[in-house]
């Protein structure tokens, strides 16, 4: 099933679908699998955000649960879900694992979770003899399991397998010298910590100004397979985004990585595109100049400072880096305070909505009805794809009221 220039490509909406027909293309890669039931495995999703999956952000919690679900009925005891988050975040100490419920989620599995801007650097090239520390877990995993999602972006063109693998460097003082040559860096990792299987989340992926600031899209689809310059030469096919303005691929073929053969197979492949072209990552004009090849070393030079940094987080500076796209993410630092769910059973129409969206398998929307929560991990997907707007958060949304303003009417129609 590893042999070369493969892929699978699964169409599926419900929970229900996506864990029967992931078992079933998993089941088919059995020799990538390692024969030691305790041998380390590494899942590495995307948590680029705290915005969560259903915005295009962020891997979904459903096939992450999945994946885990099937290597645990496979006899696999030693898996761990880890991420190194936005240096963004960890700089202001937020924690997405925690704000998005991945740590919840894991537990609820019995799987470990970590963040991977606290582990032990491992030293891999990047350019012009630089070295960039990687987390030792991503190395030295028997299985490493890249999880990303698929998403334009302003400064790689899109975001697929390859710029997902940032995510494995050790804190802000490594992810910053990414930046430094962000492509070429990008296939430095990739080469250099290479994951053994690439499980590609279309369910909501984004177009526009990704990955954090655009659009959801409503693909339905997970993108399987063991090479990941194949996988992001189809997605690109899959959203019609010009394979020619992916910066990292670009790079791989300028070195060879990707040949004609590879590229040709891409275009050959049985996969039909998403019914339009995704909307481009296009910036407003202060970010589109000062992030052009020829400027960007020297914005790098004056953000890398220690009064920049400290002008970050200042709320005034703050906004006027959203505003004109140079930051895309708002750090937020008010935590949900949570006092539960409730029904309004005269809004309810037994859609099935909620349901198809936990990721833990809760009996919604009678669990509800019943006040039966005690395994809810408080992800929310079920009271922001509500469409009867029948599940009533109580409590405090706190960071979440950002996702809200920008997601939600979007998102109800959509699920």
């Amino acid at each position: 099933m590893t042999k070369k220039n493969h892929a699978d490509i699964i169409q599926c909406r419900s929970l229900e679908e996506i864990r029967t027909r992931l078992a079933e293309v998993l089941a088919r890669y059995k020799d990538i699998l390692p024969a030691d039931r305790d041998a380390k495995i590494l899942i590495k999703p995307n948590l680029n955000s705290n915005m969560n999956a259903l915005t295009g952000n962020t891997t979904d919690l459903r096939l992450l649960a999945a994946v885990i679900l099937f290597l645990r009925e496979s006899g696999y005891r030693n898996i761990t879900v880890g991420e190194g988050t936005n240096s963004g975040f960890y700089r202001s100490n937020i924690s997405v694992i925690t704000r998005l419920r991945v740590d919840e989620l894991a537990r609820y599995y019995g799987v470990n979770c970590i963040d991977l801007n606290y582990s032990e650097p491992f030293l891999i090239p990047f350019e012009d003899g630089v070295q960039a520390g990687i987390a030792r877990e991503c190395k030295e995993a028997d299985l490493l399991i890249n999880m990303p999602k698929l998403k334009t972006h302003f400064e790689a063109g899109m975001t697929v397998c390859l710029k997902n693998l940032i995510g494995c460097l050790v804190g802000q003082e490594n992810k910053k010298k990414t930046h430094l040559s962000l492509a070429a860096n990008i296939v430095n990792i990739t080469e250099n910590c290479p994951p053994h299987l690439h499980i590609v989340d279309a369910l909501f992926a984004m177009e526009g100004l990704g990955p954090t600031k655009g659009t959801p899209v409503k693909a339905d689809t997970i993108f399987v397979g063991t090479d990941p310059y194949f996988l992001d030469l189809l997605a690109a096919r899959f959203a019609s985004c010009d394979p020619e303005k992916i910066t990292p691929l670009q790079v791989a073929r300028r070195r060879g990585i990707i040949r004609q053969e590879l590229v040709t197979a891409a275009q050959n492949f049985p996969l039909t595109p998403y019914e339009r072209p995704f909307a481009p990552p296009k910036a407003g004009p202060i970010a589109t100049f000062i992030h052009h090849p020829k400027r960007q070393k020297y914005f790098l030079a004056i953000r890398n400072t220690a009064f920049f940094n400290y002008l970050c987080t200042t709320d005034l500076f703050a906004k006027l880096l959203f505003m004109t796209d140079l930051r895309q993410d708002v750090f937020l630092e008010t935590e949900m305070e949570w006092e539960g769910l409730i029904l309004a059973e005269e809004q309810c129409d037994q859609c099935g909505k909620c349901a198809e969206y936990c990721p833990v398998e809760l009996p919604l929307p009678q669990a509800l009805a019943d006040q039966d929560l005690d395994k809810c991990i408080h992800c929310l997907y079920c009271f922001c794809v509500c469409p009867q707007e029948a599940i009533r958060f109580q409590g405090k949304l706190g960071f979440m009221e950002e996702q809200m303003k920008q997601y939600d009417t979007m998102i109800r129609r959509m699920a």
